[in-house]
């Protein structure tokens, strides 16, 4: 039997993945935010988005998923009504993601950690929150009997496992457990995505909002100070890059969004030791997505999972079919070339980015998920197209 695990999993769940269907939203700074919104507004038209039972994500998709799991409740959105009304999908989901993406955070956030009290880190959890979030917790996710459970993924760099929260829990199974933690959205979203080495590390005082572990399960190895008091934790990418950890084992149908960017050819790469470990671990980062997207597919066509996978760099024409939208392979590849920022983009690209998301997810699901789906009448923004 191959091996289905995907990566070292540790998971209080051992036995066989239920029925159900779980949402992977990788990393990628808002190029990954934009496209990962386009494939949920291909998700929702097509019916899909309420039926979910987790989203697990990772980096600039913990920012959109964060944003969805707030909403949920004010999308009307169940396994009754899988679809939400177009005014209210735009109104609580698509405008908060373009209004973060409207706005520069990394700039001020550097400088402030400089300059002003508090972190990097810090100042990036409080824009997140003046923007969008606006002092929601983790207990504001939904239910799981009311929506999926959404884990948003961080990397403890203390214990060198995922960090995640939810609102059940949050957890590293080698130091234990905090039950219906009170930790607003917002930090948990900076921890997800506190790229290195510049926005990382996320540090989270427990006791600060007056939380503490306990063990899970009594094999936690590390249930012991510092590790249980102070968190020390960067990019969820850095230990998950597609957020599949959390998913994989749990669900027997896996569908994976992956906004991550592609590092292009350097002829003269810089010598200095910050820039060109830069480079390094840039590569490093690549060549682990490439391989674990590799073993993804293979699996998905083993039968190990039922799913789709589909990708920002992917030539839509491979799909085999014509695309129900045209997607021109040198313009798409111009949108995953774009940095991996918090850094504000103008409104085309922004709706390119969407309108991209929205086209690959489609030929994804009616390719390998769902052939019957009906070819949706074009892009969400037609007078921006990719």
């Amino acid at each position: 039997m191959p091996d289905n695990s995907l990566s070292p999993v540790h998971d209080a769940f051992n036995g066989k993945p239920a029925p159900g269907t779980a949402l992977c939203l990788s990393g990628g700074g808002y190029r990954a935010m934009l496209f990962h919104a386009g494939c949920i507004w291909r998700l929702n038209d097509a019916g899909l988005l309420g039926t979910l039972k987790r989203v697990s994500s990772v980096s600039g998709g913990s920012i959109t998923a964060g944003i969805l799991g707030m909403n949920w409740s004010a999308l009307g959105l169940s396994a009754a009504s899988p679809g939400a009304a177009g005014d209210k999908f735009t109104q609580f989901f698509i405008e908060p993601v373009r209004m973060m993406a409207s706005t520069t955070i990394d700039e001020s956030a550097i400088l402030g950690g400089i300059f002003l009290p508090g972190s990097i880190s810090d100042h990036v959890a409080d824009k997140y929150d003046s923007l969008v979030f606006h002092g929601k917790t983790l207990q504001d996710l939904p239910s799981d009997d009311a929506g999926p459970r959404f884990v948003i993924n961080a990397t403890n760099v203390q214990s060198g496992v995922l960090m995640r929260f939810s609102k059940p829990y949050m957890r590293d199974y080698r130091v234990g457990q905090v039950l219906n933690p009170v930790l607003p959205l917002a930090r948990a979203v900076a921890a997800s995505s506190a790229f290195p080495p510049i926005l990382s590390p996320c540090d989270i005082e427990l006791s600060k909002y007056g939380m503490e572990f306990a063990p899970a399960d009594g094999t936690e190895d590390l249930h012991e100070e510092p590790y249980t008091t102070k968190l020390v934790l960067s990019d969820g990418g850095v230990y998950d890059n597609l957020g599949l950890e959390t998913a994989w084992k749990r669900f027997d149908t896996i569908l994976v969004s992956d906004g991550g960017g592609h590092y292009a050819p350097d002829p003269d790469p810089h010598h200095d030791w910050a820039r060109h470990a830069a480079r390094v671990l840039d590569l490093i980062d690549g060549q682990v997505r490439a391989l674990r997207t590799r073993q993804l597919i293979a699996l998905f066509g083993e039968g190990e999972r039922a799913g789709a996978y589909w990708g920002i760099r992917q030539d839509i024409t491979k799909y085999g079919q014509p695309p129900a939208l045209p997607c021109p392979v040198d313009r798409t590849m111009d949108l995953a070339a774009t940095a991996t920022r918090l850094q504000k983009m103008e409104d085309t690209l922004q709706e390119r980015l969407i309108n991209w998301g929205y086209a690959v997810c489609d030929a994804s699901l009616r390719k390998f998920f769902r052939p019957t789906l009906p070819v949706p009448a074009g892009f969400p923004y037609p007078h921006s197209p990719v």
